[in-house]
């Protein structure tokens, strides 16, 4: 009985205390969803409060900015108000004036009417009295003709002769007169400026021709150069583009071609054959395109040596290479590379001389004779596509203009123009400096000669100092001093027009009268 009162006892408190947990927790719970709903209802009160404050924020903020635009259009629209006022202001300005000037200008149109009346009347007057004059005038030459025995046309030949007559003589001598001016003011200041430059200069030649010469050691090397059969020889002269000419000469080949960057190409490949002793076609190949190589290096350094000597840089490339080629080019005898170089000098000494700019002088002076190294598939002559092609690659105008007149083909604009062309002259003019064929100068003196005495009132024509000086002696009697001065310069046109010379020729016409008397 006591275990079954304690069990049942112990039933009924856990029944009770379930109750009573149950109870406890219920009620906690329903606090926790209380707290949970005020929480709630208050983060929902701070929302919708927050809400409002920022909705009337902005309703602050969107009234400020209307009142802010608001005050700007009205300002924008009194200043627009204020211009339109000042534009209408001008506008009746204008107006005003315009009505002013349209009174002075019906004033003025009343005077002009008036004017062209009287005009139209002092006309009339003047036609009236024009008949009267050219009737006395009519009348006077009719005397005038019965006096003098000959005709109004007549009279106007006669005079007109006479007064061509005077003026000719009248310009002759103001002609001469201001030739001896002029000579007495610059002969003196060119003579220095030329002594100068040319003292200051000594420049070296070099004499080539189309052939060059090649030392043997041994005249067995004629044979080993020739090869079985001549195919050594023939790979040569195929490869090189030269003619290989062995004859009796001891130790001596000659190579022969026009063009001389071949011709030392050629000359190095055989001189380097002959120093590694093996000689066949294969070899051959070998060595002409190591040697080819090689030169066209050189002719770069050339170039660009050329112009750190004379002190002009900025030069293309391309056009280094074709004045480093001009080391191999020879004209009438004289390297042009030495030949560029030198009237480089002579225009950079002479354009200081003169007070202007000596570097683009020098610049011109060294690339003038640039087209002489172009191919033969550029057309015209040297000046004109050395100067093509220096436009090319951007050259100066100036230095074009003076590359392309310096052989006299068209005359100068330019004092530049004109240096780069007396600075040639004066190079080509340098003893031994340029080699003439005998014939063709010759025949260059007897037609300067010809030229000369072709002139009516000339007796004998001398050309002297190698072509650069031609004395013209003339018929006292039948030339005047003055008449000498024309003749002078009619002469050197003609030789300018119908004579290809170098340099310049000076023109001497003698004209004396000789009185002799014996005394007895």
């Amino acid at each position: 009985m006591e275990a079954g009162s304690i069990v049942l006892i112990f039933l009924i408190a856990s029944l009770v205390g379930a109750v009573v947990g149950f109870v406890v927790f219920r009620k906690r719970d329903q606090i926790f969803l209380k707290k949970i709903e005020e929480e709630r209802a208050r983060i929902l009160k701070e929302a919708v409060d927050r809400a409002k404050g920022i909705e009337n924020e902005a309703h602050l903020a969107a009234k400020e900015r209307l009142i802010q635009v608001r005050s700007e259009l009205e300002k924008e629209m009194n200043q627009e108000k204020r211009n339109l006022a000042e534009v209408e202001r001008k506008l009746l300005q204008k107006e005003s004036n315009l009505d002013k000037k349209v009174n002075i200008l019906d004033a003025k149109e009343s005077e002009l009417s008036k004017k062209e009346k009287e005009f139209h009347l002092s006309e009339e007057d003047l036609s009236r009295k024009k008949q009267t004059y050219e009737k006395l005038v009519h009348s006077v030459n009719e005397k005038l003709e019965k006096v003098a025995a000959m005709t109004a046309t007549e009279a106007k030949e006669a005079l007109k002769s006479q007064i061509e007559d005077s003026a000719r003589k009248e310009a002759a001598a103001s002609v001469k007169r201001i030739q001896e001016e002029a000579r007495e003011q610059s002969e003196e200041k060119a003579k220095k400026i030329i002594s100068f430059s040319i003292q200051r200069y000594a420049g070296e030649y070099v004499t080539e021709s189309t052939v060059t010469t090649v030392s043997l050691p041994s005249d067995e090397m004629k044979g080993r150069i020739i090869g079985r059969e001549g195919r050594n020889i023939r790979c040569f002269e195929s490869v090189t583009g030269v003619d290989v000419i062995i004859d009796d000469t001891p130790e001596t080949v000659i190579l022969s071609c026009f063009d001389p960057v071949r011709r030392a190409v050629a000359k190095l490949t055989l001189e380097r054959l002959l120093e590694d002793g093996r000689i066949h076609p294969s070899r051959i190949e070998e060595i002409h395109e190591k040697t080819q190589q090689e030169v066209d290096v050189s002719i770069k350094e050339a170039g660009e040596q050329a112009t750190f000597d004379v002190g002009v840089h900025g030069i293309h490339p391309e056009v280094l290479k074709v004045l480093g080629s001009l080391k191999f080019r020879v004209n009438n005898g004289q390297n042009v590379y030495r030949h560029s170089i030198e009237v480089s000098f002579l225009s950079g000494m002479i354009a200081a001389e003169l007070g202007e700019d000596e570097l683009i002088a020098k610049r011109a002076g060294l690339l003038h004779d640039i087209g002489l190294g172009l191919e033969h598939t550029v057309s015209g002559s040297h000046s004109e596509a050395g100067a093509s092609f220096l436009k090319k690659h951007g050259e100066r105008e100036d230095v074009l203009h003076a590359v392309s007149c310096h052989s006299a083909e068209s005359r100068p604009q330019t004092v530049l123009a004109h240096i780069v062309e007396s600075a040639n002259s004066l190079s080509l003019s340098r003893p031994g400096a340029k080699r003439e064929a005998l014939q063709t100068y010759i025949k260059r003196l007897e037609d300067l000669e010809k030229i000369a005495s072709s002139f009516e009132g000339v007796t004998r024509a001398y050309a002297i100092s190698a072509g650069r000086e031609v004395k013209v002696l003339v018929n006292h009697q039948t030339v005047s001093d003055e008449e000498a001065v024309l003749l002078s310069r009619d002469i050197s046109k003609k030789i300018e027009s119908d004579l290809t010379y170098p340099g310049q020729i000076k023109v001497n016409v003698l004209r004396e009268t000789r009185v002799v008397e014996i005394a007895r």
